[in-house]
């Protein structure tokens, strides 16, 4: 086993990070000292590597036996960290449990067991109740985004998780926002507090904030006009319930504006195809619910629009967190209705929005997403989905995007104006000798 330099070194080199931020070599250096931490930290600072960085030696002493619980409010965020953890080149076994994945295969996936399991309260109980995750070998645990896993809701079955890890050492417990008041059976005693929030200042300073005031109590007109002026930019629409996603929805795809929706009541393979068409550009719009709010780390957003108000200051944080990240800059919006008052944390002097009064349609997007039914257990990759497509579609590389592939089916994007010649080359090929359906998805 190498030492902890040159492991961290050997990391750093596969991520394609020269080093770690302040935040991160701190909770490291906690790590090695305390039994508990909590750790706040602005979103897109870095908090995933901030705590899986530390378990790493543990996880190498696996030796078949689960070692680490991270529990995440959202099987989003559980899917996120997975790739961070598998982008580090450990060759570690991890499994992600998460409701509406199919528990069949997490528990296949649990048989042999991982040295990282990552997972969603309601799945990781069920699973530890049938005898699925073997918990008597867990010695540290982390629960990411905390203030939202320990809500009410979450906290019979996070009471149960946490009553049924004997062997548990240590807790990491992260968030962008805090919490004032700890469960006691998290079994907190005398945490290390890491509050680098207070140094998020100059992020804040990234991200402008406007406000936009609407005439009407219905406010899609409003939002219509807001993206005909911001153009063909990656924005992010928030409103507070599922019905107004997919109604905002409807009604801006009937003004000829393109965009995809995404909410909680949607099949698993609907929130994956609407999120991998807002990342690979076949949608610059994704309209939401705030289960957007956390664990999704997409590049370049460039502006977050309150369609609705927030319900909390912590809220507003969150979905501000999506853009703004690292090094960007960005902006949020706030549209403000008739009988709406700004927020209290909005400044009094924050910038009004004036819509220009001609309108022009933001460009369409150049990109179209291809859904292909095979995946990782057809034992598909993306180096065949290239293959596929450059040989038997004719494609360059250049007309090939993002490549998505899940358990059973993969997402690609390729340019619009080579999908319809690219699609009646390959109707009737075969990858890996399967014939297998590709169609525009839907």
């Amino acid at each position: 086993m190498q030492n902890k330099k040159a492991l961290l070194d050997t990391i750093l080199s596969n991520i394609g990070i020269r080093a770690l931020n302040e935040m991160q070599v701190s909770a490291m250096e906690a790590y090695s000292n305390h039994q508990n931490i909590i750790l706040l930290s602005a979103t897109g600072s870095g908090k995933t590597l901030a705590f899986l960085l530390p378990i790493v030696p543990l996880l190498q002493t696996a030796n078949n036996n689960t070692k680490a619980l991270i529990i995440v409010p959202s099987r989003e965020l559980a899917l996120q960290i997975e790739q961070v953890f598998k982008s580090l080149g450990l060759n570690l076994k991890v499994t992600c449990c998460y409701g509406g994945h199919k528990r069949e295969i997490e528990e296949n996936n649990l048989i042999q067991a991982p040295a990282l399991i990552i997972g969603t309260p309601g799945r990781l109980a069920d699973h530890i109740r049938r005898g699925n995750i073997k918990t008597a070998t867990i010695e540290t645990l982390v629960l990411d985004e905390f203030d939202k896993s320990l809500e009410l809701g979450f906290q019979e079955e996070m009471s149960f998780i946490i009553g049924s890890l004997p062997a548990v050492q240590k807790r990491i417990l992260t968030s962008a926002t805090s919490l004032e008041v700890i469960p006691d059976f998290v079994g907190l005693q005398e945490p290390v507090k890491l509050d680098f929030l207070a140094d998020s200042e100059e992020a804040d300073s990234k991200l402008e904030v406007k406000v936009l005031l609407s005439d009407e109590k219905d406010k899609v007109d409003a939002l219509f006009r807001l993206i005909c002026m911001l153009g063909n930019r990656s924005t992010i629409v928030f409103c507070n319930h599922r019905e107004s996603v997919e109604r905002s929805s409807t009604l801006l795809k009937e003004k000829d504006i393109h965009n995809v929706f995404y909410h909680g009541a949607m099949e698993q393979r609907e929130r994956d195809a609407a999120l991998c068409k807002f990342r690979n550009g076949t949608s610059n719009i994704l309209v939401t619910t705030d289960l957007a709010a956390r664990g999704l780390d997409i590049a370049h957003i460039r502006y977050i629009i309150h369609y609705h108000l927030p319900m909390s200051e912590d809220v507003f944080t969150h979905r501000n967190g999506r853009t703004a990240r690292m090094d960007a800059s960005g902006t949020a919006i706030l549209i403000i209705g008739p009988g709406e008052k700004i927020p209290e944390y909005i400044p009094a002097n924050t910038e009004q929005i004036t819509l220009p009064e001609t309108i022009t349609l933001p460009d369409k997007p150049s990109w179209t997403t291809l859904f292909i039914a095979a995946g990782k257990k057809d034992k598909i990759n993306k180096i065949d989905i290239v293959g596929f497509l450059t040989n038997k579609g004719k494609l360059k590389k250049e007309d090939i995007g993002l490549i998505e592939v899940k358990d059973f089916f993969s997402f690609v994007g390729v340019r619009k104006i080579k999908v319809n010649s690219m699609l009646h080359l390959i109707k009737d090929e075969k990858i890996k000798n399967k014939k297998v359906k590709i169609a525009v998805a839907k």
